[in-house]
């Protein structure tokens, strides 16, 4: 138990998780507390389904805005929504408080809430298909690696003709183009690509798009600074991204809220070791991520986790066991909270084992433990503020103090009402993009054909240095034109997003 106490004497501010037990004892004066510092060097929250992960999180998210640092939730059942209300004391969360000496107020807290192409109540946000990037894409599809290379090949078309990739059908109108008797020349300029994978590629789009898929690409581009953003009192703003309602695409939600968290890395700049985090990303159902991904795939995640530390962003993965995440990803997670594991198959018993191994020495038979614990008690280690791993500590929980269970409606439509940024995603934009400038250059080739015959039949004008005076110039022409201005919007579009996609190896890795 000294051990303990002195682990967690942090002189710092941080975030409590509750008390030690030994013995199964609690102790109330033995804190379990992170130190808000070392929030941006990661973590993990583990544990069956049923043992608390949802209400752990919610514990964090809540002190972690009640400190004034913005917080980003995946809420994949639904029952996160309840932050944004005050939690509605009983029996059980009295005697909880009682028995690691805390006390409990019921408290609401600033909360934003998001939904993924419009489908939810919340605020609806998409991605274009440029800044998603081939790679991200690809995995969405489920393509294998020659596709994947083939579909950074159509992306680099793509951004060498100044035709913005927005939405689906862009993405479709260039692949249709390069298999068509127009494209050919094209298409066997880019070499590596042949017309059977473009085929391919082109009928998973197909059948993408027909799961609905069109409303999760194109404008209004969510703009991820505005998860960094504060209330008026000075809390972290809590925002939460609903996917109840497509549970049933989870390589879909789960690749967004990666290029989410590499769309960050991309516009936040460099500031090492920050007293507190500006963010903290809690990526749930983390496996999903990780379920069939190349080994590309799973470099550039591993990079994004390394590098986006120093961006001041916190990431904790949260999933049913540590073996659910790559083992070189699991090692740059330097905070754990494991709740109760199940072993009812030589495969669970196997992990189990490998899960043991890898926490510090400590009095707990954790074999034991792990399988043991009771709802809402968790077995924890993190980073002290300098760096060192903590003693393990068999942990009671803390209980949220906003309502466990999702928000009234009519708390939602208030929130949803009083938003400050619904109105800037309300409208989806379709503005000119790869799909319209492909179908410009089609119904202009034949006028362009007709092109000499016709300016070998006019006269040449008789003072030609004058006509050049007294009418625009051809640039000015060309500058003014809707065509110009659209092929500048998208290079501004490449140029920007032209690291978040090299994070993912496609082809450009320049700036």
């Amino acid at each position: 138990m000294t051990e303990i106490l002195q682990g967690y004497a942090f002189e710092g501010p941080a975030l409590e998780f509750g008390a030690a037990v030994v013995d199964g004892l609690t102790y109330p004066e033995a804190k379990v507390r992170i130190p808000l510092a070392v929030l941006n060097r990661h973590g993990l929250v583990a544990g069956a389904t049923g043992t608390g992960k949802t209400k752990t999180l919610q514990l964090m998210a809540e002190q972690l805005a009640g400190q004034g640092v913005p917080v980003f939730l995946a809420d994949i059942k639904g029952d996160l929504s309840g932050m944004a209300v005050a939690g509605q004391p009983n029996d059980r969360i009295t005697a909880r408080a009682a028995s690691i000496g805390e006390q409990w107020d019921p408290t609401a807290y600033p909360t934003e809430f998001l939904s993924l192409g419009g489908l939810g109540t919340g605020i609806p946000i998409r991605a274009t298909i440029t800044s998603f990037g081939p790679t991200l894409l690809s995995k969405v599809l489920g393509l294998n690696a020659t596709q994947e290379s083939s579909l950074g090949l159509v992306f680099h078309y793509a951004d060498a003709q100044g035709l913005a990739l927005l939405d689906l059908k862009d993405l479709r109108a260039v692949i249709q183009h390069l298999t068509s008797d127009e494209g050919k020349v094209d298409l066997k300029a880019l070499g590596g690509l042949s017309a059977a994978t473009a085929g391919v590629i082109l009928r998973e789009l197909i059948g993408f798009a027909d799961q609905g898929a069109e409303a999760f690409f194109g404008e209004p581009e969510f703009d991820t600074a505005d998860l960094l953003r504060m209330s008026a009192d000075g809390k972290g703003m809590v925002t939460i991204l609903e996917l109840p309602t497509v549970q049933d695409r989870p390589a879909l939600f789960s690749t967004f809220l990666m290029w989410m968290l590499a769309d960050l890395f991309h516009d936040l700049p460099e500031v090492g070791d920050p007293d507190k985090p500006k963010l903290v990303f809690f990526f749930d159902e983390a496996h999903l991520l990780f379920n069939g991904a190349s080994k590309d795939f799973l470099d550039a995640i591993q990079q994004t986790v390394r590098l986006i530390r120093s961006k001041g962003v916190g990431v904790f993965f949260v999933t049913q066991s540590p073996k659910d995440v790559p083992s070189d990803v699991l090692a740059q997670l330097g905070n754990r909270v494991q709740h109760a594991l199940r072993a009812f198959t030589p495969d669970d018993a196997k992990a189990l084992k490998a899960a043991v191994s890898t926490y510090p020495r400590s009095g707990y038979d954790l074999g034991a433990l792990l399988t043991s614990l009771g709802t809402g008690e968790a077995v924890i280690t993190v980073l002290s503020e300098k760096g060192a791993p903590t003693p393990v500590a068999w942990t009671r929980m803390r209980a949220p103090q906003s309502l466990m269970a999702p928000a009234p409606e009519a708390t939602m439509n208030q929130i949803m009402a009083g938003s400050q940024i619904a109105q800037k995603y309300a409208a989806v934009a379709d503005r000119e993009s790869a799909y319209e400038l492909l179908q410009s250059r089609m119904q202009a080739a034949p006028a362009a054909e007709a092109q000499p015959a016709t300016t070998a039949a006019s006269p040449a004008p008789a003072h030609p240095a004058r006509a050049a005076k007294e009418d625009p110039t051809i640039m000015e022409k060309v500058v003014e034109s809707s065509a110009f201005r659209s092929i500048l919007r998208s290079a501004g579009t490449v140029i920007g997003r032209e690291i978040t996609r090299s994070l993912f190896g496609t082809a450009r890795r320049g700036r």
